[in-house]
């Protein structure tokens, strides 16, 4: 049975439910044979392959996170670009990298993106390349810097100073392993991943024991992905696919349960960069060419900040249209081959702004000629018609009936729903999945960029399929109006997905929901 938790201030409502209910998804063929860590997890128990590993989705109870009395937001910031960074050496767990002159321009571009929010504590590697990158961000505030040994990087014993080819060259198999198989990877007889997991799982515990409501933590790419894993139940089989980029900006949010014990945890979003999140680049080490960008269609005539999905089918407000121009421009650059929307108004507005945009992009010249964009609708891609009919929509449609202040979306807010609304929202979403694989798979275009329109709880859904996880895991995630998330395949669209960030919001500007939202006003009842 759900019980109700809200989290009050002028437009702050957070539902969660009591109970999360486990079960295992065999739905999927490719869905391999382990288990991996649950948002309360500490063992994991991985039934190893000699093939090369895939992404488990099974959750299992083990030994919980410390309960907490408060809600916590947790922000984490990889540091800047390193020397090493910039040599292509293998740093790990050394201390000879500094920042270079990049790195402190990004560490600085973190600093004002965070210079209005109100931190408790900052915890920092005490890694040069870190402990730097934390004292730009930090400035000038009074709060204590704790360092923690354990937040240093992945610990690479032999590999850390070599460059790259040297690494090939000097280990063979071992350094093939260490770029397709991290999680098994062994290395003077340790295993780097699976120590760093467990690493992490006990940052977790002194962070949470802090009772700071906002914190900070400033570490590195190795570390950051294995705090976020391990957070929101994810094994080490998920090394290289949560990216982490220089000064990249992660938000992780605790919020207690009635009950106490392990606290509800979601991940609010990843990998927030100093600079745009799709010009060209590498995901997990490697170039792709095929990608997948996930918009949240611009909010709408009943609400200012999120797409609460119990008010029909709205058409975009003028803060929805502003909106979606910043996200067009912010994707000007790019050869879009496709943009396919869901059917609802705001989205179908959303995607027509996109491609005006895109059309309009090789036409700045006399003599060039618009180029085409290719814009589909399907019906998968609307899941707020099943969360509109469920029990919860209808209790809350009637809860605020006559009230001008609508609800906005809160991390975890899909723990709300029952178990039916959701399995039929993650059927819905299976089918989309396996339709936009397909639009990826085309042969034709050898680089090829599909742009999804739709609403957050199918780009979350997506985003899990992509993860090949079960339902379970919707409320681990969360997503903003206007906001954008990537998913790269470096290996073609037939392989796993690279997630490059989630509820990316920056290129909004004054137009986006902050970063970190103060907890100091919050009130359970």
């Amino acid at each position: 049975m759900a019980s109700l938790c809200v989290h009050k201030t002028p437009t702050f409502f957070f539902f969660t439910t009591a109970s999360l209910t486990t079960r295992r998804s065999n739905s999927n063929p490719r869905s391999p044979a382990l288990s991996v860590r649950s948002s309360s997890g500490l063992e994991e128990i991985v039934e190893k392959s000699a093939k090369r590993p895939e992404l488990g989705s099974e959750l299992y109870s083990s030994a919980p996170f410390p309960a907490i009395k408060a809600a916590k937001r947790v922000v984490l910031v990889r540091h800047g670009q390193s020397t090493w960074n910039e040599e292509g050496r293998i740093q790990g767990s050394s201390d000879f990298a500094v920042l270079t002159k990049k790195g402190e321009s990004q560490a600085e571009t973190s600093r004002q993106m965070l210079i209005d929010d109100s931190f408790d504590v900052c915890f920092s590697s005490p890694l040069i390349r870190s402990k730097r990158t934390a004292e730009i961000i930090w400035g000038s505030r009074d709060m204590e810097l704790v360092t923690d040994s354990d937040l240093r990087e992945i610990d690479l014993y032999s590999f850390q100073g070599l460059l790259k080819h040297e690494g090939k060259a000097k280990f063979g198999a071992a350094f093939r392993q260490w770029q397709t198989d991290a999680a098994n990877f062994n290395i003077d007889g340790h295993y780097p991943v699976r120590e760093l997991w467990a690493r992490a799982r006990n940052c977790w515990t002194k962070i949470l024991a802090h009772e700071g409501r906002s914190v900070l933590v400033v570490a590195h790419n190795a570390v950051n992905q294995a705090l976020v894993a391990t957070a929101i139940g994810l094994g080490t089989e998920y090394f290289r696919i949560l990216l982490q980029s220089n000064c990249g900006v992660s938000v992780l949010d605790f919020n207690p349960r009635i009950e106490g014990g392990s606290p509800f945890i979601c991940l609010n979003r990843l990998n927030q960069t100093p600079n745009s999140p799709v010009a060209t680049g590498s995901s997990g080490g490697r170039k792709t060419s095929t990608r997948m960008i996930l918009v949240c269609h611009g909010s709408t005539q009943t609400n200012t900040e999120a797409s609460y999905p119990f008010s029909g089918d709205q058409t975009m407000n003028m803060l929805g249209v502003i909106q979606s121009q910043k996200t067009a421009e912010l994707l000007l650059d790019l050869k879009v081959s496709s943009i396919i929307s869901s059917p609802k108004k705001a989205c179908v507005e959303t995607a027509a702004a996109i491609s005006s945009v895109q059309e309009a992009a090789d036409c700045l010249g006399a003599d060039c000629v618009p180029r085409y964009v290719e814009m589909k609708q399907i019906e998968n891609l609307d899941v707020e018609s099943i969360l509109q009919q469920s029990k919860k929509a209808r209790y809350l449609n009637l809860m605020f009936k006559d009230s001008s202040e609508v609800p906005s979306l809160q991390p975890g807010w899909l723990n709300q729903f029952d178990d039916a609304a959701l399995s039929t929202v993650w059927d819905r979403s299976e089918q989309a999945w396996q339709h936009l694989l397909k639009e990826l798979a085309d042969e034709i275009e050898q680089e090829k960029i599909a742009v999804v329109v739709g609403d957050p709880a199918i780009h979350i859904a997506l985003m899990g399929h992509c993860l090949n996880l079960t339902k379970d895991w919707m409320g681990s995630f969360h997503l903003d109006t206007g906001s954008v998330s990537v998913i790269d395949f470096p290996d073609g669209p037939a392989s796993r997905g690279v997630i490059r960030c989630i509820n990316y919001t920056a290129h909004l500007g004054r137009w986006s929901i902050p970063i970190t939202r103060s907890t100091v006003d919050d009130e359970e009842f």
